[in-house]
């Protein structure tokens, strides 16, 4: 009922997908804080919290010849249900001992796979026309799973990481009974051959297909940098929440969790007033949302830094639902849905890697959470000024 009130057709297997991505989503967010509670319990260096993110997308990065196309040449409920038995043995095998970081690095490999089939099945589940809406939904379902993660995990966290560990393996489980639900669909852009040489070769022709599209390119651009700063600023948070605020690791996750909130509220605005049409007339958003990141540094009150993550979340949300809907039907029309998603990911993790690493490297240094907030603040405003600039034509 909610769905048809919001005007999206409910095509059969469009709510056990849902479902079955907001807990599998839940399951992985909830288990980064796990994960740095873990962590700081074994007395790692602080930079190996940072470093966690880096370990879970590597995958992403080296998978992504592999994963559009297994994508496409299987059915994409069937790839969802065995991407998220790979993140439950990486849950279990943390649980049972194994190096977080290294346990963190198998979850991100059924992530890498669970990804572009979770994305791309919406294009054959749901006309054009519904994508903006759909991907609506699954942003602020995505979203929701974060905020409840974040707040889940660090409290659970805070009280015994080896305890929420244990739940989120469970969450990994519940996913899976969902997946069984989503419907076998039509195979999309099969597959001729399936030697890594040949999928790589392929993967090579959609990555350049796509980024010669100004429309894909467009999308291309903006969601890696999204993604990259997005994911730096979920681990900045937490510092400066200590820092500024003398936050514990749970205050902290709370604060994470209004900025995703702001995601979830700006994803059902697009969804709403944005069709696939006028995507790209989003990007002014983005300039706004470095703005306020740079404003944190003169915030020691709790209240205003809620109210200014939400505001950064709602940015991000408005511009970045748009956007990965457009790149889906660009890549849809041109490649495959699976194929283009493996692209945006690979991106966009190139993206995490750089940033994240960025920041690394920065707290390895010693450089003040001040400092490193003012960077990011700025290279988001420059970066996304010049790709407005460089497509106003297309505006």
């Amino acid at each position: 009922m909610l769905l048809k009130r919001f005007n999206l057709k409910v095509s059969k297997g469009f709510v056990p997908l849902l479902i079955a991505q907001f807990l599998s989503a839940l399951a992985d967010n909830a288990l980064l804080f796990a994960a740095i509670a873990l962590l700081a319990q074994l007395n790692s260096p602080q930079w190996h919290q940072p470093l966690l993110l880096q370990f879970f997308v590597i995958s992403y990065i080296i998978l992504a010849p592999f994963v559009g196309g297994i994508a496409d040449a299987y059915p994409k409920g069937r790839v969802m249900f065995y991407s998220n038995a790979i993140k439950f043995i990486g849950s279990l095998s943390m649980l049972l001992g194994m190096q977080p970081l290294y346990a963190y690095a198998i979850v991100g490999v059924g992530a890498a796979a669970y990804s572009p089939a979770k994305y791309g099945i919406l294009t054959e589940l749901l006309p054009p026309k519904e994508l903006v809406m759909a991907n609506g939904w699954m942003e602020g379902s995505t979203v929701f799973a974060i905020i409840l993660g974040s707040i889940i995990g660090g409290a659970l966290a805070q009280f015994d990481p080896l305890v929420a560990i244990i739940i989120i393996t469970g969450l990994y489980l519940l996913a899976a009974v969902f997946n069984r639900y989503i419907p076998l669909l039509p195979i999309d852009h099969k597959l001729t051959k399936k030697n890594p040489l040949f999928m790589i070769k392929d993967f090579w022709h959609a990555f350049k297909v796509l980024w010669k599209d100004p429309e894909g390119q467009l999308s291309l651009a903006v969601t890696t940098l999204f993604w990259g700063a997005g994911a730096s600023l979920r681990l900045i948070v937490i510092a400066w929440a200590g820092y500024a605020l003398h936050f514990n690791l749970e205050e902290s996750t709370r604060l994470t969790a209004m900025v995703a909130f702001g995601i979830a509220i700006g994803s059902v605005i697009a969804a709403r007033y944005i069709s696939l049409k006028d995507a790209v007339r989003v990007l002014p958003a983005g300039i706004l949302m470095g703005g306020f990141v740079m404003t944190m540094v003169v915030i020691d009150d709790w209240h205003i830094a809620a109210l200014t993550f939400l505001l950064i979340g709602a940015l991000s949300g408005f511009f970045i639902v748009p956007l990965n809907a457009l790149l889906q039907h660009r890549g849809h029309l041109l490649i495959g849905a699976g194929h283009s998603i493996a692209v945006q990911n690979f991106n966009e993790n190139i993206g995490i890697l750089l940033l994240s690493g960025t920041y690394t490297w920065m707290v390895r240094e010693e450089f003040s959470v001040n400092t490193i907030i003012i960077l990011l603040g700025l290279f988001v405003s420059i970066t996304m000024l010049a790709i407005y600039k460089h497509y106003k034509k297309i505006i």
